[in-house]
């Protein structure tokens, strides 16, 4: 059960109101609009991370699983299996994330050198130079900016829906966040 209750559409500017019509229901986004000052620069930062990247989908799938993974997010984790598959990462990738075992050889050097940097990103302030470099020889600098910002990004959500105890739900319905009803 959600630690905070569902914030009244009532309340809301309406630019923020019009804006969360336009949305499909989650629950994540309702807990979010009770900063009403904020929640419309959160979500454009997320369709962001889906349309101005140079970092390919696999690679931010890569990267969001692991943060779910790191963070404890099973919301994330959840949103992000389905999207992660039709991005191309496969079944015994997102298993060996689960498992933490980013090391393994299974997984290709680039996605080790990726998986083991967003780890120790989400883990650290600073992280080991031979993983920094590692990470480097993979990805551009841009790549290894947007990487870092994805990162940033989704340890926000995934701290959002653990503290904050966010239900796990499909979000991807026809109704608008302000249409489905309150818990």
């Amino acid at each position: 059960m959600p630690r905070l209750t569902d914030p009244d559409p009532a309340s809301f500017p309406a630019e923020v109101r019009e804006f969360l019509t336009s949305l499909p229901p989650d629950p994540m986004v309702k807990m979010l609009s009770h900063s009403t000052g904020t929640v419309k620069p959160f979500v454009q930062l997320a369709k962001a991370q889906f349309t101005a990247l140079e970092l390919p989908a696999r690679s931010r799938e890569l990267v969001i699983l692991t943060v779910a993974e790191y963070t404890g997010s099973t919301f994330v984790a959840a949103q992000h299996e389905p999207m992660s598959q039709a991005a191309g990462v496969d079944q015994r990738t997102r298993q060996l994330i689960r498992a933490r075992q980013i090391d393994s050889p299974e997984l290709s050097p680039s996605d080790r050198a990726l998986l083991s940097f967003t780890a120790e990103v989400v883990q650290c302030p600073r992280i080991p130079d031979e993983v920094f470099e590692t990470a480097r020889a993979f990805l551009t600098e841009r790549e290894l900016v947007e990487v870092l910002q994805v990162v940033g990004y989704y340890w926000s959500f995934g701290r959002i829906s653990t503290v904050l105890d966010v239900e796990v739900t499909k979000v991807y319905g026809d109704e608008s966040v302000l249409d489905t009803p309150s818990h």
